[in-house]
């Protein structure tokens, strides 16, 4: 959480656009992620991601603290931005795309970075393949690191609820792969 976040908040609610940009700029590498996994597509994310964003500075004044930090809130609005596209036009990730999740492949030789290019492929596609609350959960989870508790509140369930969607989605995630080897 950024120090002092419910006070650039504050300013950002009173009309102070540099305020909301430091809000902009911690969350926006995370947003995007998600939103990135989500459409598997770099312009669409990048789109989808502005679009939540401008949703966000368009509405601060409805935002109210509640215990949790700015980006449960922003998270909330980026996943409802991305149902909307999804409910407009479908897409899927090309392998030529997976270049653009380079930020989850780190090694340098082109042989291993070629199969873990492949094999982020064949995760991406196979979680792409759970329910939507089992997909959401495990990207909040383990690609942006949300505690439960974060993830509990965006998505407007239970802790245990997510504990247990995240369970059944690791499940299920490992019999899709084990399907597609």
């Amino acid at each position: 959480m950024l120090e002092d976040e419910q006070n650039l908040v504050k300013k950002s609610k009173d009309g102070e656009v540099e305020a909301f940009g430091l809000l902009y700029d911690h969350y926006l590498p995370k947003i995007y992620r998600f939103v990135l996994i989500k459409v598997g597509r770099r312009e669409e994310a990048e789109d989808l991601t502005h679009q939540a964003f401008l949703k966000a500075w368009q509405n601060i004044a409805r935002y109210e603290f509640r215990g949790y930090s700015f980006g449960s809130w922003l998270y909330k609005i980026a996943r409802n931005t991305v149902y909307d596209y999804y409910r407009q036009a479908k897409t899927e990730l090309d392998i030529e795309d997976a270049d653009d999740l380079g930020w989850l492949v780190t090694e340098e030789d082109a042989a291993a970075d070629t199969e873990k290019k492949l094999n982020l492929q064949q995760t991406i596609e196979s979680l792409k393949k759970l329910k939507g609350i089992e997909e959401d959960v495990l990207i909040m989870r383990f690609v942006d690191d949300l505690p439960i508790k974060e993830v509990a509140r965006t998505l407007g369930k239970t802790e245990g609820a997510i504990k247990l969607i995240q369970n059944r989605a690791i499940k299920n995630l490992k019999k899709l792969i084990a399907k597609e080897l």
